[in-house]
């Protein structure tokens, strides 16, 4: 049985193949292209952006405890609260333009029956981003919910006790 090794050594400017079976060596220029380095700077600022929205999300909770635990929320909190909210939705506005923007590329490349690594690569950072991005825009939309319902509760309470005490100055 015939077996050939092949040994390959990479160079900064291309790949050299030598066969161990021949003393020809084979020299194969690799023109590497950055487009994939500037896909994961693409990636790693969208990463910093969801988890910026992530922190502010966080942020937001704590706002809303402060100004449900208050007797009188105090204005200050509630601008702070409104600037985060402003900055969680320009924050998502633009996470959502860079993965439409990801995802017109793979479908670009796509349409051109192209199937490489490098797009199984795109297709997978892709869709965890955007997995990810869902997760996290779920959890300020829970944390909205929770808190217009704890509002609500809030405001029941008080026309309880308003309620009640109107019956009793009667």
């Amino acid at each position: 049985m015939l077996e050939a090794a092949l040994s390959v050594n990479r160079a900064d400017d291309g790949v050299v193949a030598k066969d161990s079976d021949d003393d020809d060596e084979v020299s194969v220029n690799v023109d590497r292209d950055h487009f994939m380095d500037e896909f994961f700077e693409q990636v790693e600022e969208i990463r910093g952006f969801i988890d910026k929205i992530s922190e502010n999300v966080e942020e937001v909770k704590r706002k809303h405890s402060a100004i449900l635990a208050a007797p009188n929320p105090d204005e200050k909190t509630k601008e702070e609260l409104e600037e985060l909210m402003t900055d969680i939705k320009k924050t998502a506005n633009k996470v959502r333009s860079k993965l439409k923007s990801i995802e017109q590329s793979i479908e670009q490349e796509e349409g051109q029956n192209r199937s490489s690594a490098d797009l199984r690569i795109r297709k997978t950072q892709h869709s965890t981003l955007s997995r990810k991005f869902v997760e996290v825009m779920s959890e300020y939309n829970g944390t909205q919910t929770d808190y217009r319902e704890r509002c609500k509760g809030r405001i029941q309470r008080q026309l309880e006790i308003s309620k009640c005490l109107k019956l009793f100055l009667e």
